[in-house]
């Protein structure tokens, strides 16, 4: 039987919630802490309500969780700190101080950050804290999706690093090492690739919204389960590949700042699928649809 470990997830939010669901799962003793009162009570609904839609039973899940306001108590115990709080640098450092100062030296402090540098999260820490310093960068929803990224930083001890590693593969994620701390990792440094060039191709005139999502989940995206980006360049072969690249990527956009486009859409208060218009125009049905229809895939890609 594996050890059972404590973990104090700081933040109860989207991410806080799915990353303990995880933990207690697997059997760990989770203590979710978050100073929303509201937040913190809404903890088991949510939880329960992920378990019942994958057709778990929650009961043996909810029965590892605890809750608490403060971050003192939530961490004074702990064998991993993992925060999931939302992405303000200045927030987030104040929590690992606060969490530092207050857990176990033995404790692996954690942050769910998807795009700061950990490097800058752990400033303000001491030299024995920013050792145990790593960042795990799970995906939305985190009970369904398995990537995380696990990344360290030049101060990150290196079996910090590794136990880390080790732990978030024997609760079922697929956990990829991330051996320099760059902005937006790997993941999102893709996906905000794509987005870039999304938006110009918008912008300049070449197509729609919606063409752009028909064109990546008809096309290429469909191949992404079986066969990543660096898979298909070794199956086309790399002679092609570099002919290819040699005539598309100097006409891609090299934009720096934030799209045009996105910046005209919130000024205009077309926020995406809250305000009913962002990108493209959505009813509340047709929102709820796509969320469905995403939580289905998954599930279903998980059960495969």
């Amino acid at each position: 039987m594996e050890e059972v470990l404590n973990i104090a997830v700081l933040g109860a939010g989207l991410m806080g919630h799915g990353i303990a669901q995880v933990f207690a799962e697997f059997g760990h003793s989770v203590v979710v802490s978050d100073p929303d009162r509201d937040a913190l009570a809404n903890v088991f609904k949510r939880i329960e309500a992920n378990l019942r839609n994958i057709g778990r039973a929650p009961e043996p899940v909810l029965a590892h969780i605890t809750v608490a306001a403060q971050i003192a108590a939530a961490v004074k115990s702990a064998d991993v700190v993992i925060e999931a709080a939302p992405e303000r640098l200045e927030l987030k450092r104040k929590l690992f101080w606060e969490a530092a100062a207050s857990a176990p030296a033995h404790a692996i402090l954690a942050s769910n950050t998807s795009v700061i540098p950990i490097t800058q999260i752990g400033e303000d820490l001491a030299t024995a804290a920013r050792a145990r310093l790593v960042g795990t960068h799970w995906w939305n929803p985190p009970y369904l999706v398995p990537l995380v990224e696990v990344v360290r930083t030049e101060y990150t001890d290196a079996a910090v690093f590794e136990q880390m590693f080790e732990l978030l593969r024997k609760v079922g994620k697929r956990p990829v090492k991330v051996h320099r701390d760059v902005t937006g990792f790997i993941g999102n440094r893709l996906q905000y690739a794509l987005w870039r060039e999304a938006f110009s191709l918008i912008e300049s005139g070449v197509c729609d919204a919606e063409t752009i999502d028909v064109v990546v989940k008809n096309g290429f995206g469909m191949r992404f389960p079986v066969l990543g980006p660096m898979e298909n360049a070794d199956l086309i072969g790399l002679e092609l590949a570099r002919d290819i690249y040699s005539i598309v990527v100097p006409e891609l956009s090299c934009a720096k700042p934030p799209s045009r486009l996105l910046s005209e859409s919130i000024d205009e208060g077309r926020l995406g699928m809250k305000s009913g218009e962002g990108l493209r125009v959505w009813t509340s049905e047709e929102s709820a649809e796509v969320r469905r229809r995403l939580s289905e895939h998954l599930l279903k890609m998980l059960v495969d």
